[in-house]
Parts: C-alpha cells; structure tokens; sequence
C-alpha cells in the first residue's frame, strides 16, 4: 500500500506505521511548501497517483483539504483513492471534536503544529515576505488573537520556540498536546493490513 503524503506529516506517520507495525504500507511525500500554493495540491497528488497506479494495490492519500476549496475532492473523484477527512491537518492533529471547540472558543487562533513550529522561519516568515517586509505582519495577523500550538511531541524546546513565535506574532500562546493518536485512530481503518 501506498500512502502519498504531505511531507509536514511525514514523522508523524512513520512513527503511527512502526508503532502499529504497518510493514506493508510505504509512503511517498510531497513538499510541505505546497500548503503556500494550495492550488497545486491536486496536480501534484494526482501525479503521484498516475506514477504509482501500476505498483500498489492500494493507495491512500494522506492530505486533508488543505485549502484547495474542494479541489483535491475533485481531483480523487473516479480514482478510487481515497484521504483523510477533514479541512486541514490541525483537524486530524487535534481531532475533529477538540479542534471545533478550540475554534468555538476564539476563532482568531493561527495554529502550529511540531513542524510549523520547526520551520516557522522558513514557511511563516520568509514564506510570507515578513523578514524582506515587516510591515505586513498586522495585516496578514491582525485579526488573530492567539497561538495554538497543537503538539505531537512533548518536546520543552518546541514549546519554548511555539512560544517565541507567538510574541512575535504578538499573539497569545495556548498549548494543546494531542500526540500522534488521533491521526492514528483516523488512519487505523484505511492502513490496518
């Protein structure tokens, strides 16, 4: 089985495969800087699909919608393959219920997850022109209020870096340790051998 994946996942599921002894699933991964152009999400996975068709009996994609606008929906449609449910990875990170009543609670949070946290620099701010033009900041998160940082790890450095980041952004911090098992749980019916 064949599992196509966005690469900000990737420790995450080799973790849940060694953990559920999942041998006979192998994954391949995308950029995770495809999240900056979510409209090439859709091409790049079905590409994946096209070259891997011939070599696995299953394949599954490990990618929610991920602000393709339903795109990515549309591209699966007729392949038989199949992905994880929900609108973005903060959903399958936190799980469906905690992530909704996270939002309830202040729909002004901007979300980290371990590896946004790793790669804030190089995705949050060069990726969206903060470091060339600061003057951005409050209009890109002057509507956000507060930080989640949805952990998978209990890593301190990460949550002193989640923790740097968010006054940078001048954001309040809120940490939310989730693990892997959601994801897992999530996984557990479409790559139990």
């Amino acid at each position: 089985m064949l599992v196509i994946a966005c690469g900000a996942i990737a420790p995450e599921l080799v973790r849940i495969r060694e953990l559920n002894d999942w041998n006979h699933v192998q994954f391949q991964c995308l950029p995770a800087e495809l999240h900056n152009m979510p409209e090439k999400i859709p091409g790049a996975v079905t590409a994946k699909i096209a070259q891997a068709k011939e070599q696995f009996e299953r394949i599954f994609v490990a990618y929610a919608d991920c602000g393709t606008g339903g795109l990515l929906d549309k591209a699966l449609a007729g392949t038989g393959v199949e992905r994880i449910p929900g609108a973005h990875c903060y959903e399958f990170f936190a799980g469906s219920r905690v992530f909704h009543e996270l939002a309830d609670e202040e729909p002004g949070s901007f979300y980290l997850t371990d590896f946004l946290v790793r790669h804030f620099e190089r995705l949050v701010v060069r990726g969206l022109g903060l470091d060339r033009q600061p003057q951005l900041l409050p209009l890109y998160f002057g509507n956000y209020k507060r930080v989640v940082y949805l952990a998978q790890t209990e890593s301190e450095e990460l949550q002193a870096l989640a923790r740097d980041h968010a006054e940078f952004l001048d954001l309040d911090y809120h940490y939310r340790f989730g693990g892997d098992q959601p994801l897992s749980l999530l996984l557990q019916p479409e790559l139990a051998g």
